[in-house]
């Protein structure tokens, strides 16, 4: 996964500006880096459900390998943790638009998906007004095999160019196991550190996806090493390879308030287990009992 280098690396960013020199490939950027956040150890954004509203508390995205409290293990769903977590925001050119905080995991987990979800201290309308930056939406569709992406990463202040080069029905790293996976074509060789930032689509501009991982050293199914299981139960290892999650799964779990509701009909997302006494509060997840 792409969050175990992040640390220390950010220095590198203004020492050894070779280490981030674009390929030709990467060069051209329709995508920027507008509405990206940079973690301490990871990538992130600024985002809203196709129906947000500007009063509604902001939200920022991120990996499950990126949370805080540390990566969640196969199975474990968490579900309206307290947190303070804070990022920096950043403008279509990587200049700082100052900081924005989390007060509230709406959503986290590293099972069937790689997802962090927080709830901002701020609204919409307050972000836009104190720095003009606009959330990136989450597309409410599934991505598109061959579409044109750009994978804009907050902590490198870099953006990657490719497309999609189809999906993989499961893909197995260590113990996590994710299902529907994004596979990219070689223009999209992330790097550690861009975990977390969202999978754009040029043409639309929506979020389709989140960068989670690559192959490393060709091993197989080990960490940092994920594994391609078609749904015949055959395994196949490309050295080299990057993937993403998708993010279309959040809109299959809103209810009519526009609030995630693990319990709606076709929700996607895992729900967390021994979750009866967890329920709605405010824009936090309300979960089935």
């Amino acid at each position: 996964m792409y969050r175990r280098l992040a640390v220390g690396l950010m220095s590198l960013v203004t020492a050894g500006a070779a280490v981030l020199t674009a390929s030709p490939a990467q060069a051209v950027q329709s995508v920027t880096l507008a509405g990206t956040i940079a973690l301490s150890n990871c990538s992130a954004s600024l985002v809203r459900f196709p129906n947000s509203a500007g009063t509604d508390q902001a939200m920022m995205l991120t990996n499950g390998h990126c949370y805080e409290g540390g990566m969640p293990s196969a199975g474990e769903v968490l579900v309206n943790r307290p947190s303070s977590r804070a990022g920096t925001l950043l403008d279509a050119s990587g200049d700082s638009l100052g900081t924005v905080r989390a007060d509230l995991v709406l959503y986290a987990t590293m099972t069937d998906t790689d997802v962090t979800l927080y709830r901002l201290t701020s609204t919409y309308d307050s972000i836009r007004d104190s720095t003009g930056a606009t959330a990136l939406t989450i597309s409410a569709g599934h991505p598109a095999d061959g579409s044109a992406i750009g994978i804009p990463s907050g902590y490198w202040q870099q953006v990657w160019n490719c497309q999609i080069n189809g999906f993989v029905p499961t893909l197995r790293e260590d113990e996590w196991t994710w299902h529907d996976s994004i596979r990219y074509d070689t223009a999209c060789d992330t790097i550690h550190g861009t975990s977390g930032s969202p999978v754009v689509d040029v043409a639309s501009g929506l979020i389709v996806g989140i960068n989670n991982t690559g192959n490393d050293n060709g091993e197989t199914c080990t960490l940092n090493n994920p594994c391609e299981v078609d749904d015949a139960g055959n395994v196949t290892v490309h050295p080299g390879q990057s993937y993403g999650e998708e993010t279309y799964w959040f809109t299959t779990c809103l209810d009519a308030a526009n609030t995630l509701d693990l319990s709606t009909p076709g929700c996607l997302l895992p729900s967390p287990q021994g979750s009866a006494d967890l329920g709605r509060r405010q824009t936090a997840v309300a979960v089935p009992h």
